[in-house]
């Protein structure tokens, strides 16, 4: 498979002062998952539709290996590209069987007879509905459905498959079903895969790639643990994970890593002024009821195996942490920060 790259590519819609994309470059390698990750309006689902051929560039390009796919100039068609699409609403047909709705793209394409019935075999197969083949869609659960939309993708033999928040409606216990289905599916396709999401549990759990986006531009492109441990800026550092930032004072030290002993220092330095840093602080890096400084619980939350708190500190700053049992809003205890990541020069106030 071709490598897809999305060369600067801006997408303004007339009559918007903003552009809904701006200046997005960003690569997806030959069968990597890539999660485009951000808050409603960023504009992940404005770049899947661009990929697609829904909707065209105002500016850069969008190339599959060495093929133009589109441009401010023009663009190949959705049915020319090689991709496949699933959709948020499984967009199947009412009135036709499960292999029908799996196999109308190869019906499109006048696909001959035995080909058409070894491909949906195999596709329905691979999902694991081949002994739901004669149902109709109204006689399945919301992911049976997801599944017949993910088996059409497959007939096709995609290079890239495109997907647009396929689990928004579905309840918790068949989003995490069809997780395992997605890494399933990844694995047999072959393809490379673009998943649009605003669940970052999601993203983290499915993508071997994650792109955070804010207000149509491109913030970082990160394996999912390296986002996590390392996420660079401030509003990456919001959107990705929990946590809270401390804005803590400047000591000379270029290190992104802050341990404890560097934390502490800085704690006793606020308020004497200088430049900030903005460090991230995870509350599993925070211990309660700990030596160490003082801080008034501002909030317990039972999480089911455990209780989340949140943590307001002397002089300032607020910390989440876990505890094992539940702490009184208001009491006083003892906290240590292990330790924390600075987001970067600049990004503090």
């Amino acid at each position: 498979m071709a490598k897809l790259i999305l060369n600067h590519v801006t997408k303004r819609f007339e009559g918007t002062a903003q552009p809904a994309v701006d200046d997005l470059s960003l690569e997806l390698p030959e069968r990597a998952f890539m999660a485009l990750l951000g808050p409603s309006g960023c504009g992940k689902t404005t770049v899947l539709r661009m990929v697609a051929g829904f909707e065209q560039p105002t500016g850069g390009d969008i190339r599959l290996g060495e093929r133009r796919l589109a441009d401010a100039g023009g663009m190949v068609p959705p049915e020319h590209r090689g991709m496949a699409m699933v959709f948020q609403s499984y967009a199947l047909w009412p009135h036709m069987s499960v292999a029908d709705n799996a196999g109308y793209p190869l019906k499109v394409r006048g696909v001959g007879r035995d080909a058409y019935d070894r491909k949906v075999r195999a596709a329905l197969a691979a999902v694991r509905l081949d002994a739901m083949a004669d149902r109709r869609p109204a006689e399945l659960s919301g992911g049976q459905r997801q599944r017949v939309a993910l088996a059409r993708c497959l007939v096709t033999d995609p290079s890239v498959v495109l997907l647009d928040e396929p689990l928004a409606n579905l309840d918790r216990h068949l989003r995490q079903e069809m997780e395992e289905n997605f890494r399933i599916f990844h694995e047999r396709s072959g393809a490379a895969m673009i998943y649009v999401t605003h669940d970052q549990s999601e993203a983290m759990a499915l993508a071997s790639h994650v792109a955070v986006m804010a207000e149509g531009r491109l913030l970082q492109v990160a394996a999912p643990q390296a986002l996590y441990a390392r996420p660079q800026g401030r509003l990456v550092g919001e959107l990705v994970g929990r946590g809270r930032i401390l804005d803590l004072a400047e000591d000379g030290d270029p290190a992104r890593h802050w341990p404890r002993e560097r934390i502490a220092a800085a704690l006793v330095r606020r308020g004497h002024g200088g430049a900030l840093r903005a460090v991230l602080v995870r509350p599993e890096h925070v211990v309660a009821d700990a030596p160490g400084m003082p801080a008034t619980v501002a909030g317990c939350i039972f999480e089911g195996e455990r209780y989340l708190l949140r943590l307001t500190l002397e002089g300032g700053g607020e910390l989440l942490a876990y505890a094992t049992s539940p702490h009184g809003v208001g009491s006083s205890i003892g906290v240590a920060i292990l330790e924390g990541w600075c987001l970067g020069a600049g990004d503090a106030g």
